[in-house]
């Protein structure tokens, strides 16, 4: 199945916390979008890998999304080496992404600037006709996306563009609430992270209302970019 957009989070519930609400408006203009975990959580402080692929996989319904897919890396120590890579370009081939949505280029955990560089040197090397992969026992023909934009996440990076995704909010944080094992539940007995309060939600929604604010709007979400877009116009930017 070819998609329009594939966004991709090393984490599940990185995708909702950071580019959900795009990903919805998108699918309401008729995109297709597919979602791709490169790992299942199991290091995360609450609940276990096997409830956190539950939980996304009713995130995904939520969304809409075309599929949600899980590598199965090894959270906290997949590298970017080559058979990682591979493993990417494998997924990038098979969809055939125009537009590829990943981790943050630097953050408070370590996976997400590492999984950023990852992701997108696959990207990269996805569109090389000598880098042979396979699928199906078939040869995959070569695929670079147009282009690649990584979403901001805990850290306050300046953005480089944002999305207005305010008719989406509420979807988003149905979302995003669907990995009921990670944010604040009152009554829960998992111990505390620095993502189950109720302040982080909050600061969440802060973070969205300036970014929607700058443009007019109640909620935006940024993204950055590692090469400048074009335009055909100068009225693509109003």
């Amino acid at each position: 199945m070819k998609v329009d957009i594939l966004a991709i989070g090393v984490h599940p519930d990185d995708v909702e916390l950071s580019c959900s609400g795009t990903i919805a408006k998108h699918i309401a203009m008729g995109k297709t979008v597919g979602i791709l975990d490169l790992t299942r959580g199991e290091l995360g402080t609450r609940g276990s890998a096997e409830l956190r692929t539950q939980e996304a996989n009713a995130s995904a319904k939520i969304l809409g999304v075309s599929f949600r897919t899980q590598l199965n890396l090894k959270d906290g120590f997949f590298q970017n080496d080559e058979s990682h890579q591979r493993l990417i370009i494998e997924q990038i081939r098979k969809y055939q992404p125009e537009l590829v949505l990943c981790n943050a280029i630097s953050d408070r955990h370590p996976d997400h600037g590492r999984a950023a560089k990852l992701t997108s040197d696959a990207c990269f090397y996805s569109g090389l006709a000598k880098i042979e992969t396979h699928f199906e026992g078939k040869l995959q023909p070569a695929w670079r996306p147009k282009a690649v934009y990584h979403y901001v996440q805990d850290h306050f990076i300046h953005p480089d563009f944002v999305v207005d995704i305010t008719p989406y909010f509420d979807k988003k944080h149905e979302a995003i609430m669907a990995f009921s094992s990670q944010f604040y539940k009152p009554g829960s007995n998992e111990p505390e992270t620095p993502i189950s309060s109720k302040e982080f939600l909050e600061s969440l929604n802060s973070k969205m209302s300036i970014w929607g604010r700058a443009i007019g709007v109640k909620y935006a979400e940024g993204f950055t970019v590692g090469r400048y877009p074009g335009v055909n116009s100068l009225f693509d930017l109003i």
